[in-house]
């Protein structure tokens, strides 16, 4: 059995005479929660409907559950569950009335799924209350709700958290913790809410203009945030040298340029700066740096505005 879950080769999707998404290469592993991240238009809801059978590429592959072949991948997309874009709900009907239509569609047996389903979204005591009365949180656990109803071993999630209240979202990504935890399911979701999907997310991938400028897992992103004083001298080697004996600290990085990332006591800039004058050293840079993900995603894509982060 493959280790990944979903992979891509040079996935292109054309429309008349422009790429909505080109060569995206993707890897996703069985238990990850993959962050899909991109501006409005990026093209993140063209990909998922790739994925999801709902439209079909113009080149490369799709691998699903190790499988490629036309027909094995249409028999492996009965293994996914997804909510692209708003869930399909009958506003006119309670949560149960929901699942069972879903269900019937489906082909699913038994009706054991539905009561577990709803008690495992949170909706077990809904009762005859009709969708259209829910909040907007209870309609998108609804929508999760069927997209889990045939039990399956990868869902994929479109903005699952839009118009949502800051509880509804916690709400929401606590459950989709909850789901990866205990069932050990893979997750694919796309926000445009970041500093979210950075509590959320165990790997990323930043798309922008139909192109995937990087993939990370959150330990890589993570690296990338640590707050750290960025240190440049005349003689790096001293530098390290200063840091370990006069500051009693080894935790410090000193990368290929000769820059020095210094983790601890980055808030004594003045210490540390003493520190290395005082041995000789010539400091050509100093500065406390760190980034969040809306930062870095920015800084990655040559600088958009935080609002303008949607679903693409």
């Amino acid at each position: 059995m493959s280790e990944y879950i979903l992979r891509t080769e040079n996935l292109s999707k054309k429309y008349k005479h422009d790429f909505a998404i080109e060569n995206i290469n993707i890897t996703i592993k069985k238990s990850e929660i993959y962050g899909f991240i991109g501006q409005n238009g990026a093209g993140k809801s063209t990909f998922l409907r790739l994925v999801t059978g709902l439209i079909f590429p113009t080149s490369g592959t799709i691998e699903l559950f190790g499988n490629k072949n036309p027909k094995e991948f249409h028999e492996e997309q009965k293994r996914l569950g997804g909510i692209i874009e708003n869930p399909a709900l009958f506003l006119n009907m309670t949560a149960r009335e929901n699942l069972e239509v879903h269900r019937l569609q489906k082909g699913i047996p038994g009706k054991d799924c539905i009561d577990k389903t709803l008690e495992l979204v949170g909706l077990s005591d809904t009762g005859k209350k009709k969708t259209k009365n829910f909040s907007l949180g209870m309609k998108q656990r609804l929508g999760l709700g069927i997209a889990l109803l045939s039990d399956p071993e990868f869902i994929i999630l479109d903005e699952p958290t839009n118009g949502l209240d800051p509880m509804g979202i916690v709400e929401l990504r606590e459950l989709i913790k909850k789901l990866n935890r205990e069932k050990g399911l893979t997750v694919l979701i796309s926000s445009h809410i970041l500093s979210e999907l950075h509590q959320l997310a165990t790997k990323f991938g930043i798309i922008h203009k139909g192109k995937l400028l990087e993939e990370l897992t959150s330990k890589e992103l993570d690296e990338k945030f640590r707050q750290h004083l960025r240190i440049k001298v005349d003689d790096p080697t001293l530098g390290a040298t200063v840091l370990e004996k006069n500051l009693f600290t080894t935790d410090f990085e000193v990368m290929q340029d000769g820059t020095i990332k210094l983790y601890s006591q980055f808030e004594d800039m003045r210490k540390v700066s003493l520190a290395l004058t005082n041995n000789g050293l010539v400091i050509e840079h100093l500065s406390q740096t760190g980034d969040s993900l809306e930062s870095y995603f920015s800084k990655l894509v040559g600088g958009v505005e935080h609002d303008e982060f949607a679903e693409g």
